[in-house]
């Protein structure tokens, strides 16, 4: 594609599915009831994610398809499916579509920042880019705000750490973003270039264990998430994800992100999502009866 050539979104299409992504995306636990609304943000966010990942357009192309989906959204201009679809659901369940847009804003962001400065500057753009999700998966369920969103917010955060923590090197390779922190990339003696390399050399692997040893405490933050969640299937849900991103953090913590898979195999998937719902289940008698104390 160039930037003299019209650019629609489906164009943009990288052919990615929920079924592609590292964490359960309305599974079968999820209540039939919830999918559609669940299924059409995810449709929304992954055709926004393709226009500010693809390698091929220009940066102002991109954020003009990224204003043509918010647009959209807000119908305000021509309409885009995705947009349409989301729109639909939200207007169904009287939904805001700022969720939506607060993602917009992460991806925006992916085309005109490609560095970040320390760990509070990734966690603002975690506020953008991964806490609007469960937050809107909260509303659709109709569960508390106030009891579920700083569980939540710690959580999606660590779960898109542990994204930009496997996919450093591609990063840094095919879009030139690095999503690690420059204070802790300094602090380790890391050199950019070490990102291309085709094996972590020491620094940048004692910077990404020492990263992945800070997603840990989020993870510690949101172990409690599970118990504050009403509805019983999302519970499952959310005890299947955290038991895989506490998984993958530990791999992080000893494996070599450029040269070694760290992501979950089906088998692994499927074994750490079944233990980790179970475990939400079994304890929710317990919260029942703790909820009925207080």
């Amino acid at each position: 594609m160039t930037s003299a050539s019209p650019v629609a979104i489906h164009d943009t299409a990288s052919g990615k599915t929920h079924r592609d992504e590292n964490f359960p995306v309305a599974s079968a636990l999820i209540a039939p009831q919830f999918r559609a609304p669940i299924m059409a943000f995810y449709n929304f966010v992954r055709a926004a994610d393709d226009i500010s990942d693809n390698e091929d357009l220009a940066p102002e192309q991109k954020l003009a398809l990224l204003e043509r989906l918010d647009q959209a959204l807000q119908q305000q201009g021509p309409d885009e499916e995705p947009a349409r679809v989301l729109r639909e659901e939200l207007q169904a369940r009287k939904l805001s579509p700022q969720h939506a847009r607060d993602l917009l804003t992460a991806f925006r962001r992916d085309v005109t920042k490609l560095r970040y400065d320390d760990w509070d500057d990734l966690i603002d753009y975690c506020r953008y880019s991964a806490m609007p999700v469960g937050r809107f998966v909260l509303d659709v369920h109709g569960e508390d705000a106030a009891a579920t969103w700083p569980a939540n917010d710690a959580l999606c955060a660590a779960l898109q750490i542990v994204n930009h923590l496997q996919d450093c090197g591609k990063d840094y390779r095919n879009l030139d973003r690095v999503y690690l922190p420059q204070d802790t990339l300094k602090a380790f003696g890391v050199k950019l270039e070490m990102l291309g390399e085709p094996k972590a050399s020491t620094p940048l692997r004692a910077a990404v264990q020492g990263l992945a040893q800070r997603t840990a405490e989020l993870l510690h933050e949101a172990k409690p998430f599970a118990d504050r969640i009403e509805n019983t299937r999302l519970a499952m849900e959310v005890g299947a994800i955290h038991s895989l991103a506490a998984a993958l953090t530990h791999r992080l913590c000893v494996a070599d992100p450029l040269s070694e898979k760290v992501h979950a195999s089906k088998a692994e998937f499927l074994a750490r999502s079944a233990m980790g719902a179970m475990g939400a289940l079994i304890r929710r008698p317990f919260r029942a009866r703790a909820g009925a104390a207080r």
